[in-house]
């Protein structure tokens, strides 16, 4: 049995290739052999996850012809790569990238600190911010008057309370997408959403194919049910999803579910267009895979004069193909561990089933406190005081990089929580490492790939802001002085996994 998941083809390989050796290596350094510049350069196209791990490359003479090499220095690229590595073979089944054993992985994740930790330490490890007030304040009161009727109940509701599935249906039929309540289930969160449609359609074994980079505790919620990840590499910076790699990775992998973060991504800030929305609906649809979309960061649009795609539901609006996922906690408060699912009624019956073995139901007093917000007009009070701090934090936190880091290389997201960033060369795992040391938390790149790529990189969230994201960067700089000049010692504390 081949041990690839996806396949990467000569044509596309040279142009990667080629793309990376246009960035020109600096005056007078020294000229390497022809072989180790070709092996180089797939290493760190694996590293940063260009090219996903477990991917087939192609064969020796194919890629010699699309780099007008010999394949004489491509088969000593290859033999290169497998001592170090980055690349496993076997006879009849090709060759395919990998990681070595022993290569840094994220060097740590990030729970959350507690409230007196933040004295002394800056997290940048969570994308959240504090509860826009004082919505959650009259939220909470109104729930609180609305509970006497249910409280004379079991209190189990495990497709959700009838007027919230209600009134979430209602909202999606407002954006143009014809909407029941027996089409929403509401869970403990969007990771609690997820965890069940994995449970439902992904058993141990399954592929599910998942962007890359893509969010980190999902993946490792994936990782957990025992699922194989078949990563699908995003497009440089912003543009997002290459639609070409996506169809072939669907055909050839066939994963039962593909989970794709369309909306201000996580962790890039990219927004698919409706083109890029429709094709990724088709290729699903064709592929016989089950789309998860999740909408976590929808309402997170930071720049006001830009025009939102439709949601990516609404190419699929009887919910064959498409399931969507949404939540209260980025665009309202984390705390409030509300989500729910839209999809067809026989799937959303599914999962009340299957819930019986799980959860039984979501708390009754937050759902009736995200009621009281999106039936009386607090929920869009709410979202615009939560997009305009978002935004004045994305605004310092990226003129305070550019001014401390300023060889960090990455682009502004339109909308969402998160900025991320290529970290002038050096290891994200290592910053990570000696960030918190100085009094910076942030994650690695690592953490948002499968199996050790982005090495190069880490996550800034829009999580502080003014005189504070000055300072994060300036320690996050103080890092990466350590980090680059080899004096940030060694740690032996074991990794932790949280990242919001």
């Amino acid at each position: 049995m081949a041990e690839w998941t996806s396949a990467v083809g000569a044509a596309q390989l040279a142009r990667l290739i080629t793309s990376q050796q246009d960035r020109a290596a600096a005056p007078g350094s020294r000229k390497l052999p022809a072989y180790r510049t070709l092996a180089d350069g797939i290493r760190l196209l694996v590293l940063e996850g260009r090219i996903p791990v477990a991917a087939r490359l192609p064969a020796e003479r194919e890629l010699a012809v699309a780099l007008s090499l010999s394949r004489t220095t491509v088969a000593a690229a290859y033999e290169a790569l497998r001592g170090e590595g980055f690349l496993e073979s076997r006879r009849g089944s090709g060759s395919w990238t990998s990681v070595p054993a022993g290569n840094p992985l994220p060097a740590r994740g990030l729970e959350p600190l507690p409230p007196e930790s933040l004295g002394s330490m800056i997290d940048l490890g969570c994308a959240a911010l504090p509860a826009p007030e004082p919505w959650l304040t009259k939220a909470v009161q109104g729930a609180l008057e609305e509970l006497p009727p249910y409280a004379h109940t079991h209190g189990d509701y495990p497709a959700g309370l009838p007027a919230l599935r209600r009134m979430l249906a209602d909202r999606y039929t407002e954006q143009g997408i014809p909407t029941m309540p027996e089409q929403i289930m509401v869970t403990t969160g969007a990771m609690g959403a997820i965890d069940a449609i994995c449970s439902l359609f992904a058993g141990r074994g399954e592929r599910i194919a998942v962007e890359s980079p893509s969010y980190a505790n999902i993946l490792q919620l994936m990782r957990a049910a025992g699922v194989r990840l078949v990563p699908v590499a995003m497009a440089d910076g912003l543009a997002g999803w290459d639609m070409d790699v996506w169809r072939q990775v669907l055909r050839d992998s066939a994963p039962r579910l593909a989970y794709v973060v369309a909306d201000f991504h996580n962790p890039t800030g990219a927004l698919a267009s409706e083109d890029q929305r429709r094709a990724m609906v088709e290729a699903a649809r064709s592929a016989g895979t089950v789309l998860v979309a999740d909408e976590t960061m929808l309402e997170l649009k930071l720049d006001p004069d830009l025009e939102m795609p439709r949601p990516v539901c609404s190419f699929d609006p009887a919910g064959s193909t498409v399931i969507t996922v949404g939540s209260a906690s980025k665009a309202f408060w984390a705390g409030m561990r509300i989500g729910w699912v839209r999809a067809a009624p026989d799937v959303i019956r599914s999962l009340v089933a299957a819930r019986a073995y799980a959860d039984l139901g979501t708390p009754v007093l937050e759902q009736l406190a995200v009621n009281w917000l999106m039936r009386t007009g607090g929920w869009q009070e709410a979202v615009g005081i939560r997009r305009d701090q978002a935004r004045e934090n994305r605004d310092a936190l990226v003129a305070a990089v550019r001014r401390q880091l300023p060889d960090w290389e990455f682009q502004v997201p339109q909308g969402g929580l998160t900025l991320w960033a290529r970290a002038g060369g050096l290891s994200g795992s290592r910053l990570a490492e000696v960030g918190e040391r100085v009094g910076v938390r942030v994650p690695s790149g690592p953490r948002f790939g499968v199996d050790g790529a982005f090495e190069g990189y880490v996550r800034l969230p829009f999580t502080v802001g003014g005189p504070v994201a000055e300072e994060a960067a300036a320690r996050l700089a103080s890092a990466a002085a350590l980090v680059g000049t080899g004096a940030a010692g060694s740690t032996s504390e074991p990794p932790r996994t949280f990242v919001a």
